[in-house]
């Protein structure tokens, strides 16, 4: 068993949003990793980062993802941050990886700089959203087998982008 697409790309890039439309498009079932984290732990995200820090939600994070790799045979998204194990990343290399690419101000726009997502939230979360991406661009790109830039498109026409790219 092997999901059909895994959805990687940061915060803001429509992950959870395409991956569901995809899903419904081509009748296959959706996955998100950070529901099953939240399952995992019976806590929301920003609680596992602000009670048992970073590291503990990337070890649940490599675990959930593993799993879901295995036993998933839909449309399954990663959280933002996935592609930062190089474990994650060497699983991820017999899959189809759709990158959903955004752009800084983009990114910034759509999350709103949320509280809800630990890691903008503080001080200058335009700063370490523009760190984020920074860090984490070549990752997605080690992964992906579909690259599709987001920042111009509604999620219907990065859906098409998606299917096209996987037909060429």
């Amino acid at each position: 068993m092997s999901p059909k697409f895994v959805v990687v790309g940061p915060p803001g890039a429509g992950k959870t949003t395409i991956s569901e439309l995809l899903a419904a498009r081509l009748g296959l079932p959706f996955r998100d990793v950070d529901a099953d984290i939240v399952a995992l732990a019976g806590k929301p995200i920003s609680d596992i980062f602000t009670d048992d820090g970073e590291p503990v939600f990337r070890a649940l994070e490599e675990e959930a993802v593993a799993k879901a790799l295995v036993e998933h045979e839909g449309v399954l998204a990663l959280g933002g941050g996935a592609v930062l194990s190089a474990t994650t990343r060497e699983r991820l290399r017999d899959h189809t990886v759709v990158f959903l690419n955004v752009g800084m101000a983009e990114g910034v726009r759509r999350t709103g700089l949320s509280s809800a997502r630990p890691l903008l939230s503080g001080v200058n979360p335009r700063a370490t959203f523009k760190a984020l991406l920074d860090a984490r661009l070549p990752l997605y790109r080690e992964v992906a087998t579909i690259e599709v830039a987001t920042d111009a498109l509604g999620p219907e026409q990065v859906a098409d982008a998606v299917i096209k790219g996987v037909g060429e």
